[in-house]
C-alpha cells in the first residue's frame, strides 16, 4: 500500500510539473502609453530634430509596428479599446454626453470631471483576464475612463494605482492612490518623473512576476512639462523636451529590468494613444507621413509609433508592416500569459503573436478595420486600400480648423478611395477607377453599420453595449 501511494505521489508530481513550468515561464508585461505623441516623434520613426535614444534602443532591440491603430484618435475611446479589445462604440464608449467644468453639457468624445459615465463593470479589461492567471497589476499615471467611484481601476482588476483620471489640460487634475485622494500638489514639471519612480517601485515589488504594469504617461499633451534637466535641451521646444522625458523614463525602466534580472522574461509594449495635435503646431506632434492628426480618422489620428520588445521572440532589428491594432493586445497578452480572451462577448481583437515573434507568412488578421469618431463611421481599411465615406469638411479633424463651428464646416465632402501602397498621405482619390473595390468597400461598411451602428446614416446598432453611469455630485473648481 506505503508503495502504491508513493508512486501515486510521485505521478502526481509528474503530472503537474509542466504546470509549475508554465507558470514560471509566464512573462511581465509592460505597456508603456504616451500621449499625443506623433508617428515621427521618435527618431526610429523618422524625427530628425528629437532626441530618442532610449525608445530607438528598444527598436534595435525589438520590433517597430509601422501599421498600428489605435481605435479612435481621442483619448477615452482609444483607451477603452485597448483595455477591452473592442471598438470604443462596441463598449458604449464612442459619443458621451459630458457635463464640463463651466457647466455646459454637450457631446463629447472624451470624459470630463464631473460626468456620471465610465467603462461599465461588465467589461473585462486586459488587467482583470491577467489577474486570473496569477499576475500582480498595477497603473501608473492617466486613466480617463471615468471619475466616480464605481470607475475605479481598483475596481476594474488592477491592484494598485497611482496617478490621475484625466487628462493635463482638464481640472481637478488630482493625484489618487488606488481610491484615496493625495494632498500631494501635481508639480507638472516632475509629473514624468514621479510617475517613473512610481512605475520602477512596482516593478521591484513585483520581480518575481509575474506582472503587468501599465505605464501611462501625461506627456506630451498640452500644458507641456519637463523637469530642469530637460527643459530648453530640444531643438522641438518644450514638445521635444516632454518627449525626451518620456524617452529618459523608458531608458529607467529598462535599466531595472535589467538590474533585476528580469529583463529576459518580459515582453515591453511603447505606443502611443493616439496621433499629435495639428492645432498646436510646435508645441503638437508630427505625424509625417501620414495625413490629418488628432481628432481625425486619416492615418496620421490613428497610425501611432509602435515598439515591441521581448528577448528571444520578438526578433531584433524587425519591422512588422502588417495592419494591427491596439485591440489586439488583450487577446495577445491572454495568449502569452496562459490566460483566456472572454468567450461570453464579441471581443474585437485578435491574437497577433504570430506578428511578434516574426513568423514567416503571418497575416494581419484585420480583414476590414473600421474608423469610428465617436459613434460615427467614418471609413474602412482592407489591405492596401483605405475607402472614406460621404462627409463634411468639419470632420476632416475635431481638433483643428477655425472653420469647425461656422458654415464652412458643413461643406460636403465626397467619398473617396485611396490605394495606400502608391499613396500613403491620401492626397488623390481613384474611387472611379476602381469601382468593383468601392463597392466592396461600401459593403464592408453596411456590415459596420449592422453592426456597431452609425450616427452619420441614422443606422442604430444591433451588438453593442451599455457604457457605465453612476451619478456623484462632484464640487469643480470655478
Amino acid at each position: 500500500m506505503r508503495i502504491h501511494q508513493a508512486l501515486y505521489a510521485l505521478l502526481a508530481c509528474l503530472l503537474a510539473f509542466p504546470a509549475l513550468h508554465a507558470a514560471e515561464q509566464q512573462p511581465n508585461v509592460i505597456v508603456i502609453l504616451a500621449d499625443d505623441m506623433g508617428y515621427a516623434d521618435l527618431t526610429c520613426f523618422g524625427a530628425v530634430d528629437m532626441s530618442t535614444p532610449n525608445l530607438d534602443r528598444m527598436a534595435e532591440q525589438g520590433m517597430r509596428l509601422t501599421n498600428f491603430h489605435t481605435a479612435a484618435p481621442t483619448c477615452t475611446a482609444s483607451r477603452a479599446a485597448f483595455m477591452t479589445g473592442c471598438y470604443p462604440v462596441r463598449v458604449g464608449m464612442g459619443d458621451v454626453i459630458a457635463p464640463r467644468a463651466d457647466g455646459t453639457v454637450s457631446p463629447s468624445r472624451v470624459l470630463w470631471p464631473n460626468s456620471p459615465f465610465g467603462i461599465s463593470a461588465d467589461e473585462v479589461l486586459i488587467p482583470e483576464v491577467l489577474k486570473k492567471v496569477g499576475y500582480a497589476t498595477g497603473l501608473v499615471g492617466k486613466w480617463h475612463l471615468g471619475d466616480p467611484p464605481a470607475f475605479s481601476p481598483v475596481k476594474h482588476g488592477f491592484d494598485e494605482f497611482f496617478g490621475v483620471y484625466f487628462s493635463n489640460d482638464m481640472n481637478p487634475y488630482r493625484y489618487y492612490r488606488n481610491d484615496e485622494l493625495l494632498e500631494e500638489p501635481i508639480d507638472r514639471d516632475q509629473q514624468t518623473k514621479r510617475y517613473t519612480t512610481e512605475a520602477v517601485d512596482f516593478i521591484k515589488r513585483h520581480k518575481d512576476g509575474p506582472f503587468f504594469l501599465y505605464l501611462a504617461h501625461t506627456m506630451p499633451h498640452i500644458p507641456l512639462a519637463a523637469s530642469p534637466e530637460f527643459r530648453g535641451k530640444s531643438k522641438r521646444g518644450l514638445y521635444g523636451d516632454a518627449v525626451s522625458e518620456v524617452d529618459w523614463s523608458v531608458g529607467q525602466i529598462f535599466e531595472t529590468l535589467k538590474e533585476l534580472g528580469i529583463d529576459d522574461n518580459t515582453l515591453v509594449i511603447f505606443s502611443s494613444d493616439n496621433g499629435g495635435w495639428l492645432l498646436r503646431g510646435e508645441e503638437g506632434g508630427l505625424n509625417t507621413p501620414y495625413r490629418g492628426g488628432k481628432g481625425g480618422t486619416y492615418e496620421g489620428g490613428l497610425n501611432v509609433p509602435t515598439i515591441a520588445w521581448f528577448p528571444g521572440k520578438v526578433p531584433a532589428g524587425s519591422e512588422c508592416k502588417k495592419l494591427a491594432s491596439q485591440m489586439d493586445l488583450l487577446p495577445t497578452f491572454a495568449a502569452i500569459a496562459g490566460g483566456e480572451t472572454p468567450q461570453d462577448r464579441i471581443i474585437d481583437g485578435h491574437d497577433i503573436t504570430p506578428l511578434l515573434y516574426g513568423e514567416q507568412d503571418a497575416k494581419s488578421p484585420w480583414e476590414a478595420y473600421f474608423y469610428y469618431f465617436g459613434n460615427e463611421l467614418h471609413g474602412v481599411r482592407s489591405g492596401k486600400w483605405k475607402f472614406r465615406a460621404k462627409n463634411v469638411l468639419k470632420n476632416e479633424n475635431i481638433y483643428y480648423g477655425l472653420w469647425r463651428d461656422t458654415e464652412v464646416g458643413d461643406t460636403p465632402i465626397p467619398p473617396a478611395l485611396y490605394d495606400l501602397s502608391r499613396d500613403i498621405a491620401k492626397t488623390k482619390s481613384v474611387l472611379d477607377q476602381h469601382p468593383n473595390i468601392a463597392k466592396r468597400m461600401r459593403g464592408y461598411m453596411d456590415e459596420a453599420r449592422n453592426d456597431l451602428g452609425d450616427s452619420l446614416t441614422d443606422v442604430k446598432p444591433t451588438n453593442v453595449r451599455e457604457i457605465g453611469r453612476q451619478e456623484v455630485k462632484q464640487d469643480l473648481p470655478k
